[in-house]
């Protein structure tokens, strides 16, 4: 019960957190249309936070939705095969997954590391270590957002004291590294699941099976009225 539970709380967070960026993106965007159209204004920071908060809800939304097996899949040779040819291949399919998902974390960590004024790795591939030397960029802003005072306590720490006119890009690019870390667990989690033999596929195909059997239900429910 209480993995249970843990379970429902962290799906809650996510699902939460995934509900919050979109409500976010649909205000700001209605709150600038309403700006132009109606007082001939502009929010100058509008478009920039809507693109970054697109690009937190799709980074985010993908690990989640490894979580749930919501992503679409082709299941029609899966289908064919004995039970335990089916569960090697969903062995042999989430083990390249989680490869491809590390390869993905390492790139989003290099590319954001030196934003925060941390070192990247080394290694072409997979990380061998991290810089001796490396060009601290905690100073990047983005373009238009401010920067806002509850995070003034950033720059002693990233800025050298200095104040941000704007807000530091290691903010927003930050969803890099989380949203692949993320996105590594879930597939560990989706491998656990597939060796207890809990599930056969990573993902599963079936909304168009689904929606038929609806649609069927639904006229026979409507036929014997």
């Amino acid at each position: 019960m209480r993995a249970t539970d843990d379970r429902s709380f962290m799906d809650s967070i996510e699902e939460t957190l995934i509900a919050f960026l979109l409500g976010a993106m649909t205000l700001i965007t209605f709150a600038n249309v309403v700006a132009r159209k109606g007082f001939n204004s502009n929010i100058l920071w509008g478009l920039e936070l809507t693109v970054f908060l697109f690009g937190w809800l799709v980074l985010l939304g993908a690990s989640y939705a490894v979580k749930k097996g919501a992503h679409l899949g082709v299941d029609v040779i899966i289908n064919l095969l004995s039970p335990p040819a089916r569960r090697a291949m969903a062995l042999l399919s989430v083990t390249l997954c989680i490869v491809f998902s590390l390869l993905l974390l390492k790139g989003a960590w290099d590319y954001w590391a030196n934003f925060a004024n941390l070192p990247a790795t080394e290694g072409r591939w997979f990380p061998l270590g991290f810089e001796d030397s490396f060009l601290a960029k905690g100073w990047y802003e983005v373009d238009d957002i401010p920067h806002p005072w509850l995070l003034k306590w950033m720059e002693p720490i990233f800025n050298e004291g200095e104040s941000y006119n704007k807000l530091p890009r290691l903010i927003p690019y930050f969803v890099l590294p989380l949203s692949m870390a993320l996105l590594t667990l879930r597939f560990v989690q989706a491998g656990i699941r597939i060796w207890r033999g809990e599930i056969d596929r990573i993902v599963a195909s079936h909304e168009v099976e689904e929606e038929l059997y609806e649609t069927r239900v639904a006229r026979d429910h409507e036929g014997g009225r």
